[in-house]
């Protein structure tokens, strides 16, 4: 079993904390990723569980072992580098079977290992070249294989992508996501990019601040985000905030209006809230639940229309300030300076509190 445990794991540089009591069940085989802006500590709790940062406080257990005196290398895992950490003086098949070699596995057993995930990853015309010699994604393919000989029972990725082209980082997630299935083992990945966080993870773990923001599924995340943060951070484009006034309220239904947009107004059924007449909140409008058919209507003056082919995104406002992201896959015609009716799905919208937390 290679399941993970974290129960109120806590570090502190000085009396600085940078992660605040991080509670995390991760499942054997379970693709878990960590997402968060710069400085929300995601890397720092990667490090705690590998073992190269000590933890201040908690517990840390891998396969139900406790392991937070652990040395690293006794750990069970395997840990991939933003900066491939590759040995320039070594060849491909060199650096793959160092750490075989180094534990004092066999000469024919490192072959055969290294061998055997060589192809797998598709090294095997490229084992006798340096590391100078490889492009950035044969480097990380690399760095990859170097990890998987040691058969850990936890895989940690540190941003691996970070450095690769647009193209490449597309390429390598699809592979990324193929291992992880033919491996079965446990991975947990740390970027700040949400689109690499939405199409590899089962888990998603959005940090803020050195604390655990949401865990769920990449989609559950996305459709019922628990704040502001989660529903801002999570999504591309991001969503719209618009602030709002509740104009009345029950105890299974809230009314709200937007003083900006002619007091369009939402219905959102709740089953308990604090909020009042009067109350002010804000509402999210994800730009890809834009369409003919919303019942929401807003009338926007285009400011400019970003065309990717099948899908554009249109900015528009009303004059109040704030633009409006639209995700459409029919702005051919629409131009700059333009009119524009926009229509939203009201049982798409989200309600947060003026503070942040999402109301349900």
């Amino acid at each position: 079993m290679s399941d993970l445990n974290l129960r109120d794991v806590r570090k502190s540089f000085g009396s600085f904390e940078v992660i605040k009591g991080v509670n995390l069940d991760i499942a054997s085989r379970e693709f878990v990723v960590f997402v968060g802006p710069s400085g929300c500590g995601k890397s720092t709790l990667l490090r705690m569980i590998a073992g190269l940062e000590d933890i201040s406080s908690g517990d840390i257990s891998i396969g139900g072992k406790r392991v937070n005196d652990l040395d690293p290398s006794k750990r069970g895992i395997a840990m991939v580098f933003q900066s491939y950490a590759l040995y320039p003086h070594l060849t491909v098949r060199e650096n793959m079977g160092f750490a075989l070699r180094f534990a004092g596995v066999e000469k024919d057993a490192i072959t055969a290992q290294v061998d055997g995930v060589a192809k797998t990853l598709g090294l095997n015309a490229l084992m006798e070249r340096y590391p100078k010699e490889l492009s950035g994604g044969q480097r990380q393919r690399v760095a990859i294989g170097r990890a998987i000989v040691r058969k850990p029972e936890v895989f940690l990725f540190d941003e691996p992508l970070s450095n690769l082209d647009a193209e490449l980082r597309v390429h390598m997630r699809i592979e990324l996501a193929r291992l992880h299935k033919t491996l079965a083992t446990t991975v947990i990945y740390v970027t700040h990019d949400q689109v690499e966080a939405m199409t590899l993870a089962d888990k998603i773990v959005v940090m803020r601040e050195g604390v655990v923001a949401q865990v769920g599924s990449p989609l559950d995340v996305y459709d019922n985000p628990d704040n502001m943060f989660v529903a801002g951070f999570i999504g591309s484009p991001k969503i719209n905030f618009v602030k709002g006034v509740v104009d009345s309220a029950s105890k299974t239904k809230l009314k709200v209006t937007l003083p900006s947009y002619n007091n369009s107004a939402f219905d959102f059924p709740i089953t308990a809230s604090a909020l009042k007449v009067g109350d002010s909140v804000v509402i999210g409008l994800r730009p890809q639940y834009f369409g003919t058919g919303g019942k929401q209507k807003f009338n926007l003056t285009v400011e400019l229309v970003e065309h990717l082919g099948g899908e554009s995104f249109v900015y528009a406002g009303n004059g109040s300030g704030e633009l409006l992201t639209i995700a459409t896959q029919s702005a051919r015609g629409i131009k700059s300076g333009e009119k524009f009716e926009a229509r939203f799905d009201a049982s798409k919208a989200l309600l947060f509190t003026e503070a942040g937390e999402r109301v349900r």
